[in-house]
Order: C-alpha cells, then structure tokens, then sequence
C-alpha cells in the first residue's frame, strides 16, 4: 500500500497568481532550474530547525512497526540495525557484522557496544528480538509483518549477539530489515513506545501530539558522533498550499513529505530566501492495469499498452524532465540490482496486437487524483501518447480521500505511486509476487515467483542479480504493471538549511543544519 499522506489542494493564497504568471502548464514553459540539493557545509553550531509536514490522524503513533507511524520523527529518534544506501546495499547502523550460515536459512548479527537508549538504558540484543517479534505480533499490524514472516525464531544469543533463524533460505535477509517499520524499539515497549519514542537516535523526544506540533533535543551521547542541530520543532499544516505559504513567509525552513509541483517549485525557486532541492528518482510513478479485468486479461493487450507509449515523452511532458525514464521496469536505475531490459516503443505493433486480441476500440477510463501532483499530469501525458496506437483513454478524476480505498486495486486502470528506497527482494516480492497484498496490479506468474525464490537461496551474489534480472525482464515481458517514470522529488526549503539529504524518505538528521550567519 502507498504510504498515507495528506491531500494535496490545489494551491492558494500567495501562490494563486502561478497560473496568471503562465506556470500552470507543463507544455511550452522553460525548463525548471534546481538545486540538485540543498547547500552543503558547515553548519553554524546548533540552532532550531522548523519543519513542516502534513497533519495525520489522531490515531499517528511514534510506534515505528505501526502504518500509522509519525514517518518525520522516526530517522531522528530511531535506529536499525542496518539501513541502504543508494546504491540499495546494506550496510551498518546498529549492527556492525552479520553473516549467514551455509544455506541462509539463519543470520547471525553482532551489535555495536556501548549504545544506549534515550532514558540511559543499554541496548541489548533482548531489544532487537523484542522489536521484531513486535512487527510479526497480529495485534500490530504492521506493514512489514508480510515480508518479515519468513523469520521462525529470534534468539539473544548473548547483549551483543543476535540469530535470526528462518523458514525459507534468504540471501537478501538483512536487507529486509532496512525498512523504517524495522526501528529498534526497547524490550516490553509496546504499551508505550507510541507517545514516548524512546530510541538511540541522533535526536530525542521533547514533546508530540498526534496529528499536532512537536520536538526533539539533540542527543549528545549519540554513538555517531552528536548531530548538528540543537534540535527540530515540527509543525502539522494539512493544505500543501498553507505549507508552501508558510515557508515564503519565513515561518518554517523545510517542508517534509511535500513532493512540490513543477508550477509551485517555480514559485519557492524564484522566490527570495527559498529554494528548491531535488531528490532524484524519490518516487515511483506506475499505471497499474489490473490483471484480473476484462480488458488486461490478455497479455497482448498489456503488450500494447506497453508499446503505444514513449516514456521519455511522459518525463518531458508530465515532469518537464525531473526524474527519470522507466521503460517499465520498476527497478531504479540507480540501484545495483537494476538490469537494463530493452522495450520498444512502436504504436503500430500496439495496434496490431489489439486487432489480434480482438480489442482494436479499445476505450476505456484512466483513473487519477489530486492526491499526488503529479498523477493527473502522468494520466494525461500518457492518454496522449497511446492515441496514436488508437486507444481511447478517458481522464477521470475521483476524490482525493476515496483515490487507495475505492479505486486502487479495483478499476481497471489508474496512475498510481509509491517511494523508492526498497531492497530488491522487498520491491519484486512485495509488490509483484503472486497473491501479495500490496500486487496492485494482481499479476500472477509462476516463473517469476519460482525466480525470487531461487534468488533468495542463492548466496552467489553475482548468480542471485542475474535472477533478479531475468525477474526485471519478466515484468517488462508479461506483468501488467507499467512504470512510465521515476520523478525527483522536489522539495522546498529556506536558503539557510544546509546539508539536507534524504534517501529511502528518511532524512540525513545528523548533518542536517542552517547556514553560518
């Protein structure tokens, strides 16, 4: 399921006059000019950064196993035992080594020393059993509990060591645990980890209310040196265009969680003390064309829809270039996993294989919403492109607040998104394999379940990514899933912040600063 976010409005107040200034439309305007991030340097000593996000239910938690978790407070209170980098290899946080046995049906991790929870106490590998048997609990229902179901037993071996013993042989394991329900909690916290956030992060709780304001205090004991800022204060704003004002205006100096527009990115950019950064390839755009349907049944059928569209046009229309051609498949290119699988663009086979499926009229709705910006630009970019192979989409816009309870994973096809920064193993299991609740597409393949079991017991490294690839070439192939683009995320910020980075929709908190005055 995507991660839950608030609406996004269309915008008002101080940005009303974009559309006036000709910014409204992705055609004809000039390319938009970014900041590939935010500035870098040393930040001043300490200082309070003000960020704003969008208001949650009263029912958000800082429980980080929970879906209904406080997503800016958890990389700042929290840790895991192993995090990606952007090349999507795990590599350390809390734990320093692990290692397989000789089928990786078990791991063996080895904590750090000396690590200590907020309120003083030390972390043990009591703690990490605990967490994780906390994100299998049914009672949880955390997201997380799918993919980490293959685990059978936790044992604490000793304070430092960690075992991990499994159902199923599992190369990519540790990467499973790089989730952010994956936060280590302390043990017997369960009843009260929602409102405290007690963890080992760079930073500690001082205050939060759900749905509400909030802080966090340095944490000078951090074992990875202390951060830069003396701390944060977040704000909960619900309108995307109260957020953008609020940063104009000088009342906030980040806003997180807000994937700004082409036409409001112009705004923040040229406006004085603003900016805008960009987080390349941050989201995952695929128009899901349900397998189950009437019309996408047939595989030449989805053929088609494959080949009647040109992603690079998507990019340069719908995204006026920020981001990155998919090719459908849905495997950033960035990650060392990702396999360059050659798709063709050619309308005319498109129309050809309809006539052969029966379907050369084929008509029908493509569903979209204001819940992302861009998703209604991607619809229409994309009805454009396959005319010409003579399929006639029909733009249908739905309700914001109805778009993932009413129309994802029922209509037969839609533009949908999600977050990168997922493992290989979770990204193809998780949201491809047969029978997974989150297969928005509900395809089912025999040969691609049987290649990511066979790549989960393969400890060749170089073996398992060539399955993963041979996984990659089938969703191109066969799936009925089509990624047109990944789009970077463009995020508004004060000139004063320095070292803003985020990758996995987590945020770099320990360098993150403001400018020397």
């Amino acid at each position: 399921m995507v991660p839950t976010i608030s609406r996004r409005q269309a915008l008002t107040g101080l940005l009303g006059g974009a559309a006036a200034l000709g910014l409204g439309s992705a055609c004809g305007a000039p390319a938009l000019q970014l900041n590939e991030q935010a500035a870098t340097g040393q930040p001043r000593a300490g200082g309070v950064m003000r960020i704003a996000r969008p208001a949650a239910s009263a029912a958000e938690t800082l429980d980080p196993a929970s879906s209904l978790s406080a997503y800016e407070y958890l990389g700042a209170i929290y840790n895991r035992l192993v995090r990606l980098d952007r090349n999507g290899e795990t590599i350390p946080d809390l734990a320093l080594e692990w290692s397989p046995n000789s089928d990786a049906t078990v791991w063996t991790f080895l904590l750090r020393a000396g690590v200590r929870f907020h309120d003083g106490r030390p972390l043990t590998a009591e703690d990490v059993r605990y967490s994780v048997l906390h994100i299998l609990d049914p009672d949880t229902a955390s997201p997380q509990a799918g993919p980490l179901s293959i685990i059978d037993e936790i044992v604490a071996v000793d304070d430092t060591t960690v075992r991990f013993v499994l159902g199923t042989p599992n190369a990519e394991f540790p990467s499973l645990l790089t989730a952010y329900q994956c936060y280590i909690v302390p043990a017997d916290s369960a009843a009260t980890i929602g409102s405290t956030g007690i963890g080992t992060g760079p930073f500690a709780l001082t205050s939060f209310a759900a749905a509400g304001a909030g802080s966090v205090i340095a944490n000078p004991d951090y074992f990875d040196g202390a951060p830069a800022l003396n701390g944060i204060d977040f704000y909960s704003i619900q309108d995307t265009s109260a957020r953008v004002n609020a940063l104009l205006a000088r009342q906030v100096d980040l806003l997180s969680q807000t994937n700004l527009d082409n036409p409001t990115a112009r705004v923040v950019a040229s406006s004085n003390g603003t900016t805008v950064a960009s987080v390349p390839n941050a989201q995952w755009y695929t128009i899901p064309m349900l397998a189950t349907s009437a019309e996408f049944a047939d595989p030449d059928v989805r053929m088609a829809m494959k080949l009647a569209y040109d992603p690079t046009a998507i990019l340069g229309t719908a995204l006026q270039g920020t981001g990155t051609a998919g090719w459908d498949n849905p495997v950033p290119p960035e990650l060392a996993a990702w396999a360059d699988v050659p798709r063709a663009h050619d309308p005319e086979q498109a129309r050809s294989l309809l006539q052969k499926a029966g379907r050369a009229d084929l008509s029908l709705p493509i569903y979209t919403s204001a819940y992302e910006p861009n998703l209604t630009a991607i619809a229409t970019a994309y009805a454009e492109q396959v005319s010409a192979a003579g399929i006639n989409l029909q733009i249908t816009n739905v309700a914001a607040d109805s778009y993932y309870t009413e129309v994802w994973m029922v209509q037969s096809l839609m533009v949908s998104y999600w977050f990168t920064g997922r493992p290989i193993d979770q990204l193809l299991n998780q949201i491809f394999r047969s029978g997974s609740s989150y297969n928005e597409s509900a395809w089912s393949n025999e040969r691609f379940d049987q290649l990511l079991d066979s790549a989960r017991a393969d400890l060749n490294e170089e073996s398992r990514r060539s399955k993963y690839a041979d996984a990659q070439r089938l969703i191109v192939e066969d799936s009925p899933e089509l990624t047109p683009v990944f789009g970077d995320r463009l995020v508004g910020l004060s000139e004063e912040v320095v070292n803003y980075d985020e990758y996995g929709f987590e945020m770099d908190y320990l360098r993150l600063g403001l400018r020397e005055a």
